[in-house]
């Protein structure tokens, strides 16, 4: 286990991008986040993707930690705000026909027009075109988990790798990634 100070030494380390110190405070905190999100979802897929865009936003966001609070009380605030704005994102406006009957026929059609389908489509080609702009090991790990869809255990046994370093390399190809799309201009 680690001591405060060494915690303290590995979050420094991590503010100047040190992936060893990433992938340390991830294997330390991984449980304790995990179990966090499960205890609210009930649901493994979800609160595996919640944990993994906590570490995402703490590791984006480690220069604003605040050495007064405890790095796990930190994780676990950030963890608890995904969670809610998961849970807000799920909402979905209910129509009581009995009520209002005018409102049933307001209804939006969400299927995705030819135009939309066209704009998906170059769209999606960009993207794929930005992705191979990454170390082939990094495109790999993108294409398995988003365009395959694989769990990131199924990636794991694909890849031969321990389950967190999936998740390390994940989280390092899509900030990789994010700083490929924000620094294109556009045309």
């Amino acid at each position: 286990m680690c001591d405060n100070s060494e915690i303290n030494s590995l979050i420094e380390k991590a503010k100047n991008n040190d992936q060893i110190a990433y992938k340390t405070l991830l294997n330390k905190y991984w449980k304790d986040i995990y179990r966090f999100q499960f205890s609210k979802s009930k649901n493994e897929d979800e609160a595996e993707d919640i944990t993994i865009k906590t570490f995402a936003r703490a590791f984006d966001k480690i220069d604003t930690y605040d050495k007064k609070f405890k790095f796990k009380t930190w994780l676990i605030s950030i963890s608890a705000n995904l969670y809610i704005d998961h849970l807000r994102k799920q909402k979905t406006k209910t129509v009581s026909i009995h009520k209002d009957f005018s409102e049933a026929f307001n209804l939006i059609d969400e299927d995705p027009t030819p135009e939309d389908k066209i704009i998906y489509e170059q769209n999606l080609a960009k993207l794929k075109a930005y992705v191979k702009q990454l170390k082939p090991h990094y495109q790999e790990v993108i294409n398995l988990r988003y365009f395959q869809e694989l769990s990131y255990k199924e990636i794991a046994e694909q890849l031969g790798e321990p389950l967190n370093n999936i998740k390390v390399k994940l989280l390092r190809a899509k900030k990789l990634l994010y700083e490929i799309i924000k620094n294109i201009k556009p045309g």
